[in-house]
C-alpha cells in the first residue's frame, strides 16, 4: 500500500510527495519528518522543489510553545492591519502559517545550514514534555527563516499542513513535518511532472484523497 510505504520511507529519514487535489491548491509538496532535517535535505527541497520552506506543527504542540496563527497576531495587532488579515484563501482555506523563526545559534538563519539546524532544534524542544514556551523564547527568534505551520487536524482542513502531519502519525511520528512547494516554470509544477519526479527519484507520491481514506 502506497501510505505504508511513504510511512516506511519517513521512518528512515525519506522523502515523500504529496500531491492535495484537483479541487484544492492543486499542488505537489517535498515532505520530510523534521528529525532528519539536514542541510543537504534543505538543499535538495530548494533546488528541487523551489517553493517556500516550512515546519508544519502539530496543534498540541504548537498549544504547548504558545504559538498563534498569524491571522490571530494580525486581528489583535495595535497596527492598524486587519483590512489585510487573510481570513480565507482562493481555495477556500484559512492559512496555517504562525510566525517564522530562527534558531538562536543560526548566523543569517537563510543557509541550509542554518535552516536545518533551525529546524532540528524545533523538533528536539517538542520532545520535551509540558510547557513548551520557556524553550521556544530561550532557543528562537523572530522574524526568522523558518516559517511555521499549525495543523487544524485533518477533519477541519485538508491541505498539505495536515495531510503531511497525518502521514507522519501513520509512520508513528508524531510531531513536525518539513514541506515545500514543487515549482514549475512560472507556475506550481504539473501533477504529472510532480509525479514523474517522484518516480525516478524513488520517492513514494500521495493524494490527499488516498491519506484522508486511509484515516477513515
Amino acid at each position: 500500500m502506497d501510505i505504508e510505504k511513504a510511512a516506511a520511507r519517513l521512518r528512515k529519514g525519506g522523502v515523500a510527495v504529496i500531491y492535495d487535489g484537483d479541487g484544492r491548491e492543486g499542488e505537489a509538496d517535498m515532505v520530510f519528518h523534521a528529525g532528519f532535517a539536514a542541510p543537504e535535505k534543505i538543499e535538495t527541497l530548494r533546488k528541487d522543489a523551489g517553493g517556500l520552506i516550512c515546519l508544519a506543527i502539530e496543534k498540541d504542540i504548537a498549544d504547548r510553545m504558545g504559538l498563534p496563527f498569524y491571522t490571530e497576531i494580525l486581528s489583535g495587532s495595535g497596527f492598524d492591519i486587519k483590512a489585510m488579515e487573510c481570513t480565507k484563501t482562493a481555495y477556500k482555506d484559512r492559512p496555517s502559517f504562525a510566525i517564522a523563526v530562527n534558531n538562536r545559534g543560526v548566523y543569517t538563519g537563510i543557509t541550509d545550514n542554518d535552516r536545518a539546524m533551525t529546524i532540528r532544534k524545533m523538533a528536539e524542544l517538542a520532545e520535551n514534555r509540558g510547557d513548551l514556551k520557556e524553550g521556544l523564547i530561550r532557543d528562537f527568534y523572530s522574524p526568522g527563516h523558518v516559517f511555521l505551520l499549525i495543523g487544524r487536524g485533518i477533519r477541519n482542513r485538508q491541505g498539505h499542513t495536515e495531510l503531511a502531519l497525518a502521514l507522519a502519525n501513520a509512520a508513528g511520528m508524531k510531531g513536525m513535518m518539513v514541506l515545500c512547494e514543487m515549482l514549475g516554470s512560472g507556475k506550481a509544477l504539473s501533477k504529472e511532472n510532480a509525479k514523474e519526479y517522484a518516480e525516478k527519484n524513488g520517492c513514494p507520491f500521495l493524494e490527499g484523497k488516498e491519506i484522508v481514506e486511509w484515516l477513515k
